[in-house]
């Protein structure tokens, strides 16, 4: 999507809880393998309490981000809201509750539930959005707790491992206020014959969790790969993530050999999955690093990507004028690339 320079990052904000599991604890309380541990490289996964509830947790990360751009609630026009696990209630809208906490009242509150990609499909549905509206304004936020008996953060899925978090994105057309990024592009992917991955051969359901007490993606993935082989997955991740990088810079007019092209941000899954998937795909396209930076917090749900775009201005900042691709994937199968820079001048996006 070409954007020119129409639009930007006011703030971002992302809330982690303060406990943290390291993985060589789970090995010895037998939740792991240590063959798996191997493959996966986590070091730890955030884990927050039951006190925190997914909603309340992108709450505390939209405060954050409204904090810092300076705007009240009331702002805010469109008000998107991802997420992958439950959100504390069967039959509600999360989005709503978190438009309300903040006190974004006069906004259009969205939920938005596209597996892992549902934070850059929530900022695609944004931008596209904010194109169509000159002067509007937009709140994207994310949130997911992976907590028993529901799910197994552990081991319940093949080459992920799942850390607590809650994200939140501020989007508005540059009119020369302080951003935090200017957004060069938004690109993004789908190959939906790879639905059944998260389906496998199970019948369809009456309700949440018929087939197994927690949520058992273990079960679905080696159904569909005794049939269609990883190689299926593997060879069109490779092939979609390099078309999205490739699209995204030309979308913006930026040549690959780009000396401001500092870093390519991988999502945040295990090491053997990124290195047969995703950096085979990205090697060589630019001089960029590229960067695996969720050994810490393990796979954040649907917040990968903000989770990234927020530590692009925070712990590990870019510099004035350089640019990153922050890449996602997400259960369907979908892929995003989201394309930013840092502003050359405060002041001047």
């Amino acid at each position: 999507m070409k954007l020119g320079d129409r639009l930007a990052i006011r703030a971002t904000g992302r809330w982690l809880p303060e406990k943290f599991e390291s993985t060589s604890d789970a090995v010895a309380a037998g939740l792991i393998t240590e063959q798996d541990s191997a493959k996966l490289g986590t070091v730890s996964l955030a884990v927050a309490g039951a006190d925190s509830p997914p909603p309340m947790m992108a709450v505390r990360a939209a405060r954050s981000a409204l904090d810092e751009a300076g705007w009240a609630g009331e702002r805010i026009d469109l008000a998107l809201h991802a997420w992958i696990h439950h959100q504390g209630h069967d039959f509600w809208s999360p989005a709503h509750y978190v438009a309300a906490v903040v006190g974004a009242k006069q906004a259009l509150p969205l939920g938005v539930q596209q597996m892992c990609n549902g934070g850059p499909a929530a900022l695609h549905l944004a931008v596209r959005w904010l194109l169509a509206e000159p002067g509007a304004t937009a709140l994207v936020t994310t949130a997911d707790r992976f907590a028993n008996p529901g799910f197994d953060r552990w081991g319940g899925d093949y080459g992920v491992m799942y850390g607590d978090s809650g994200t939140a994105v501020l989007l508005h057309h540059r009119d020369g206020e302080d951003d935090e990024l200017n957004l060069l592009a938004v690109t993004s992917s789908a190959a939906p014959e790879l639905e059944r991955l998260h389906r496998g051969d199970d019948e369809f359901s009456p309700a949440a969790r018929w087939h197994s007490t927690s949520v058992d993606v273990r079960r679905t993935k080696k159904a569909f790969f005794a049939t269609a082989g990883i190689e299926i997955l593997t060879e069109t991740t490779l092939d979609h993530v390099k078309r999205l990088l490739l699209t995204s810079l030309a979308d913006a007019g930026i040549d690959a050999d780009d000396d401001r092209i500092a870093r390519i941000v991988l999502p945040r899954l295990g090491r053997a999955a990124l290195d047969t998937a995703y950096r085979p795909a990205l090697d060589g396209l630019t001089k960029a690093e590229v960067v695996d930076v969720g050994t810490h917090t393990g796979h954040l749900g649907a917040g990968d990507t903000a989770a990234s775009l927020h530590e692009l201005t925070r712990s590990a900042p870019l510099r004035p004028g350089e640019i990153a691709a922050v890449i996602s994937g997400g259960g369907g199968f979908t892929w995003s690339c989201v394309l930013v820079e840092r502003p050359s001048e405060k002041g001047k996006s």
